[in-house]
């Protein structure tokens, strides 16, 4: 298959990590299908995220973003994605205009068939809404044919928000239920390339485990691990089945 003729996706990420917890399955089984997958991490998470690398001594700034690049990078070698990093800081993130039309020409240039960000609502981490929301106006950004009319505008990928921390205090529901257990393997392996926050490693086990007992109730097949997102956009089919 010719790389001009892979299909492609786009997972919007505030900090480094938040793409290997929720969303590290479906990146990992559509990267397995062929697909080009690339991460755009808007901040390392240095200030908010990596408790554990500030409690060494003489660290600094620019070494625990130095590595959370790193783990990161890993992360996403190991799933199979390429990663893009912005940048932008954290606790509190701030997205100015310039990197809203940065990711508006990424959504140009990838034409993602389908893009994976954060839930609208986050009261425990206001940096998470603000991607969510910086990621859709780009992608509507994208679609407008007067901005910067020399480049090509791009359809209505559909939008996947992936599951927050803490789902029930976010307003967050999950509508669509993805097998991802024949690459758990994988994204587990991405679990321990994040040391900096080991301590979710088997948290979000549990909730893999979790979702995967639901999406087995909800249909006829045996799934052990699963990944929960909420639709923003209608499905366009023509088959309810």
């Amino acid at each position: 298959m010719q790389v001009a003729d892979r299909k492609t996706a786009m997972v919007v990420s505030a900090h480094s990590a938040d793409f290997v917890w929720r969303a590290g399955g479906a990146i990992a089984l559509y990267a397995e299908r062929g697909w080009d997958v690339t991460v755009i991490c808007l901040s390392f998470g240095e200030r908010g995220e990596s408790a554990k690398l500030w409690r060494e001594p003489g660290m600094t700034l620019e070494k625990v973003k130095a590595n959370r690049k790193e783990e990161a990078t890993r992360a996403a070698q190991i799933l199979g994605a390429k990663v893009i990093f912005f940048d932008v800081g954290d606790y509190p993130m701030r997205i100015p205009d310039s990197v809203l039309y940065e990711l508006a020409a990424l959504y140009r240039t990838i034409r993602p068939e389908f893009v994976l960000t954060h839930a609208r609502k986050d009261p425990y981490n206001f940096d998470h809404p603000l991607v969510s929301h910086a990621a859709q106006q780009a992608r509507i950004v994208a679609q407008a044919h007067g901005h910067e009319p020399g480049t090509a505008v791009i359809g209505a990928p559909p939008v996947f928000l992936f599951e927050p921390h803490q789902p029930e205090q976010c307003a967050w529901k999950p509508q669509v239920l993805l097998d991802i257990t024949p690459v758990w393997p994988k994204k587990f392996d991405a679990f321990k390339a994040m040391n900096a926050q080991e301590h979710l490693w088997h948290y979000y086990e549990r909730v893999a485990l979790q979702r995967g007992v639901q999406a087995s109730r909800n249909s006829n097949k045996a799934i052990k691990y699963g990944e929960g997102y909420e639709r923003v956009f209608p499905q366009v089919t023509e088959e309810l089945a």
